[in-house]
């Protein structure tokens, strides 16, 4: 069987990165949509970002039954199965518009976040494989990390001006991200990918003695993401919310493209990672960043 390494798998990549654009482009939808539906339901900030909170509730429950569709059914039909899932939430999305219904947008969220949960149980292993692993597929999970933060930077231009929209205003949005699944789509279920971790049927499957919980780095690491994606993503969601507020005031598309400039200031930063991603451990690289971060 040939190696990764030894096949070119350049289409299958920008399919990889193009899914990593969608992960941060839907789930950053529900930024100027939390002003949105703000504005039209005359809904509280708590009711604006319950939105926000739904895309990401949807993990717990998607995460453990995502990593059982990969092993089951591989990185390309888990792949195609959130693409589907992706497609019907943001169509739910729309929906929500042409309804003019609070209830149904949620609904999309949280559909929605079901598809971004498994997209992202596929992309970063699947990178990683393309790129060969160690070093050099970190190096590609960290240019895709700058693509994934051109989805967030461009989705208050797309948007445009949240606080005088409403759901049905924003549709030029969910229709590019519906087409940008479609498209990804077509090609994926056309391409052969690798699938390295499948469970083949005629392997002996010998039982595992441990289970992830088992290992001290696993949940610390479970732990750190989960402060570092609340971090990530509450800075942006609560600072256009209270740019735009009536107490501070600031132009709408001031406060997005502020909200923007920080998703694009994240970006340079993970093109600076990417540049060093091949020569540096992610250990290194981790511990920097974290010394750094805390000098701050």
């Amino acid at each position: 069987m040939e190696s990764t390494a030894k096949k070119n798998y350049t289409l299958p990549i920008i399919m990889m990165v193009a899914l990593f654009f969608m992960i941060s482009f839907v789930t950053g939808l529900q930024n100027p949509f939390g002003i949105i539906v703000k504005n039209q339901f005359a809904a509280s900030n708590f009711m604006s970002q319950l939105g926000n909170a739904a895309n990401f509730i949807a993990y717990a429950f998607m995460g453990i039954p995502a990593g059982m569709l990969l092993q089951k059914i591989g990185y390309k039909k888990t792949a195609l199965l959130a693409i589907i899932v992706g497609f019907c939430g943001v169509g739910i999305s729309y929906l929500s518009g042409v309804a003019g219904s609070y209830a149904v947008y949620l609904t999309g969220a949280f559909v929605s976040g079901f598809s971004m949960c498994m997209l992202n149980t596929v992309v970063n292993p699947m990178l990683n494989t393309l790129g060969g692993g160690g070093n050099k597929g970190n190096q590609l999970i960290q240019v895709a990390g700058s693509v994934n933060s051109i989805g967030a930077t461009i989705v208050p231009v797309v948007v445009g001006d949240a606080a005088k929209a409403q759901i049905s205003d924003a549709n030029p949005a969910l229709f590019l991200a519906m087409g940008i699944f479609a498209i990804v789509f077509i090609v994926l279920f056309c391409m052969q990918i690798p699938e390295p971790h499948m469970v083949k049927e005629n392997e002996a499957k010998t039982p595992d003695k441990h289970s992830a919980l088992s290992f001290r780095h696993f949940i610390l690491g479970a732990i750190a993401i989960f402060l570092y994606v609340g971090v990530e993503v509450g800075i942006p969601n609560f600072m256009n919310l209270f740019a735009t507020s009536s107490e501070i005031g600031i132009d709408p598309t001031v406060a997005g493209s502020i909200v923007g400039t920080y998703w694009f200031l994240m970006m340079i930063g993970r093109l600076f990672g990417a540049s060093f991603g091949a020569k540096i451990s992610r250990k290194s690289m981790w511990s920097s960043a974290a010394t750094v971060g805390r000098s701050f």
